[in-house]
């Protein structure tokens, strides 16, 4: 797959993780909001926004695994927050999955999500 990264002075400089725009061709695939349920136990994580976060993120990334990509496939993430003062501590872990070519990204601050979480993600990865 070829993708790369768009940017123009233009335009606000990205102030997180996340590129202003991607230009990918290939197969696309819409991965809907995932929250932080381990698929093990299916069990919530109701712990702290890093621990939500990182368990959003895993159950993301193994939707688009199973479609045969990984991470650098990702081209735009849109993530759900309930308190937009998490959105530092949620960015140490999205980093940590994301640290190559950024996806072209939003954050939402939203009044609640499914099951009382913290945060939702949904992505569209080019394959």
């Amino acid at each position: 797959m070829k993708k790369e990264a768009v940017f123009t002075e233009n335009a606000p400089a990205p102030i997180g993780p996340y590129s202003q725009g991607i230009v990918a061709e290939g197969r696309l695939l819409f991965v809907s909001g995932q929250i932080p349920i381990d698929p093990e136990t299916g069990e919530l994580v109701k712990g702290p926004i890093e621990e939500q976060a990182e368990q959003a993120i895993k159950n993301l990334l193994e939707v688009v695994k199973a479609s045969g990509g990984s991470a650098e496939n990702v081209v735009k993430v849109t993530v759900y927050l309930t308190d937009m003062k998490a959105y530092a501590k949620f960015n140490e872990v999205y980093e940590k999955y994301f640290a190559a070519l950024k996806p072209a990204r939003a954050v939402v601050e939203v009044s609640s999500l499914p099951k009382g979480v913290a945060v939702e993600i949904e992505a569209i990865a080019v394959l």
